[in-house]
């Protein structure tokens, strides 16, 4: 593997398995090295397609996303380094599709807990074709000033503080991400900073070894010496003891392999990695440290005194001239997420919705602070949810009853109204529910069964004034103003709608007062004086109804009544109601596979 440098400031990588915070992460840390395109090319979602927006410092850019690795790779086609965030299950598999696509040269696995005989598999297949592979259960690596996998080295501030967005003079390879975190600030600390940096991986068998990176770094002119920290645990550190030995290595090298504590267990101890574990003495943390000290390499008497060891060696090469230590730089400030910033208290942002009705951020959803346990341990009908959702209060029983009566009895009135005659049109012409529904609800107006607002609001203002049905009556046919829910196309005085009396019948019996309807059949007797036709509709009663049950119920002033007629929420009921019909209708017509509609000419009027 040996060779030099893999990652530079012009490496781009391509990302699988979208993850925000890590991509941002990446794209912060290009910004704070002042690189001039984003690391990241591409993200690979399997099976969807677009852009993903996300922050290259101030500006908002869209990255694109692909459905497979092989078209990420000929879309990004120097894109060089494959991030791979699937889960154990799918990790090797998706590993070995990147390593076999020619523009792929490093390989970063993230995931813990790759079958080994999978993890063998793709280091065979790495070395043979001269490839690079980090993990599994790896963080990544990072090129100081240039490049870095996904979450390595953290967050933004603790990057700053290890001084990674310029490049020092030491590499370091660790098997740990976590200590690779810590090894970072102590190197930050008492020397000019990292190079480069590798977290190997816990496992047992590892894509590339701490022997294979320091090869590397060997061969980098710009890393003056390395840093390893090992564990206990399998043979991998020897091969390092080896390369010492033979002379491969001409840079220092300060090491300590962790776990020295082991030996105060009385039985074998697993720490947290699945490669630390002593299987024996010579893979105990003091036969490694023992046998990287005698190779030649750097090696404290405890990790206590690890920091020293590196601080010594570091000033010994700079007074020998070998290390001019890097000057100092400001980095840019990465402008912070509106979010974070919110949370911290520096910033005022306003909303953009206000929500007065409902509230999901809970552990379970509240219609109007009633918790949606509560609605459903109560026994609940839709009345109350309306109650709730749309008036913000619990009505009595008998008005959430009274609700769901208008529902049920406003729900259909067959296929040759307007609504239900445009909603099966649509059907048969093969669309789907929501177009067939809205095609129906569009006719809800004026004409059809929009009146049960205005016929609420004429009868409302007629009543509050004090107008007698014959001043009201003929005040609106001076206007040129139909009364709005008085007359039908079939029903007559001799012949009245069931719905008007079921509701009649109701009121009289659970409402306080009936004031309102009293007066709208009032003007039906004087209507009905005129045309046998201008009976009380079902809209003229479900109005008045509404205004008593409004009144009536003594919750609500004379301010919001107003405001409840103006707004439409009586017209809200018939298109809940008539939703209900409309898709019935478009599910009748489906289920009967009727064919596309077309209207019969001898039903149309040809004329000039």
């Amino acid at each position: 593997m040996a060779t030099g440098q893999i990652f530079s400031r012009n490496t781009q990588a391509l990302f699988y398995n979208y993850k925000q915070l890590p991509i941002q992460r990446m794209l912060d840390f290009d910004f704070l090295c002042g690189r001039e395109t984003p690391s990241v090319a591409g993200i690979i979602n399997p099976g969807a397609e677009g852009f993903q927006k996300l922050f290259f410092g101030q500006e908002e850019i869209a990255i694109p996303v692909h459905s497979s690795i092989e078209a990420a790779c000929s879309a990004h086609p120097t894109a060089d380094v494959f991030i791979n965030f699937a889960s154990f299950r799918s990790a090797a598999a998706s590993s070995m599709s990147a390593l076999k696509q020619p523009t792929i040269r490093v390989i970063a696995i993230i995931a813990e807990g790759v079958p080994e005989s999978d993890t063998k598999q793709l280091i065979a297949y790495a070395r043979s074709n001269n490839k690079v592979v980090i993990g599994p259960a790896t963080v990544g690596g990072i090129q100081a000033g240039a490049f870095k996998i996904g979450d390595t080295a953290g967050t933004i501030d603790n990057i700053i503080q290890c001084k990674l967005y310029r490049p020092g003079s030491v590499g370091f390879v660790s098997k740990s991400g976590g200590m690779s975190n810590e090894l970072y600030n102590t190197i930050a600390r008492v020397t000019d900073g990292i190079y480069e940096g590798i977290a190997i991986g816990g496992d047992v068998f590892p894509g590339s070894t701490l022997s294979d990176h320091i090869l590397r770094f060997n061969n980098i002119p710009q890393v003056k010496m390395m840093v390893v920290l090992g564990e206990l645990g399998g043979r991998d550190e020897y091969s390092l003891v080896e390369a010492l030995k033979q002379g491969k290595v001409q840079k220092p090298v300060v090491a300590w392999v962790s776990g020295t504590c082991a030996r105060l267990f009385k039985s074998e101890v697993q720490f947290g990695h699945a490669g630390a574990k002593s299987g024996g003495e010579l893979e105990s943390a003091q036969a490694k440290n023992q046998a990287l000290r005698e190779a030649g390499a750097v090696v404290p008497t405890s990790y206590e005194a690890f920091e020293g060891a590196i601080k010594e060696t570091f000033e010994k090469l700079a007074e020998e001239g070998k290390i001019t230590p890097v000057p100092e730089v400001t980095p840019p400030p990465i402008p912070e997420d509106l979010n974070s910033a919110i949370k911290s208290g520096k910033v005022r942002a306003p909303t953009h919705i206000i929500s007065t009705i409902s509230d999901d951020r809970g552990e379970e959803p509240c219609y109007a602070g009633v918790p949606m346990s509560t609605i459903v341990e109560k026994g609940f009908g839709v009345g109350d949810v309306i109650s709730l959702l749309w008036f913000k209060r619990s009505l009595p029983r008998y008005c959430t009853q009274f609700i769901e009566i208008c529902i049920m009895l406003c729900a259909d009135h067959g296929p040759c109204v307007s609504g239900a005659h445009n909603t099966i049109v649509t059907a048969r012409a093969g669309k789907d529910l929501v177009s067939s529904l809205v095609s129906g609800l569009l006719t809800i107006g004026p004409r059809f069964g929009g009146a049960v607002d205005d016929a609420a609001r004429y009868f409302k203002d007629a009543y509050d004034r004090g107008l007698s049905p014959y001043e009201f009556v003929e005040s609106m046919k001076k206007k040129g103003i139909r009364v709005p829910g008085i007359g039908h196309r079939i029903k007559r005085g001799d012949n009245r709608d069931k719905r008007v009396e079921l509701l009649q019948q109701y009121a009289h019996t659970h409402f306080p007062s009936v004031k309102y309807m009293e007066y709208a059949v009032q003007v039906e007797t004087y209507t009905l004086s005129k045309s046998n036709n201008l009976v009380l509709n079902v809209d003229g009663a479900i109005g008045s109804l509404f205004l008593d049950l409004l009144a009536g119920s003594g919750m609500f002033s004379k301010q919001e009544i107003d405001e409840i007629v103006e707004i439409g929420y009586l017209n809200g009921l018939f298109v809940l109601a008539r939703s209900i019909g409309l898709i019935g209708h478009t599910f009748d017509q489906k289920r009967l596979k009727q064919p596309l509609y077309r209207h019969p000419w001898e039903d149309v009027l040809y004329t000039k």
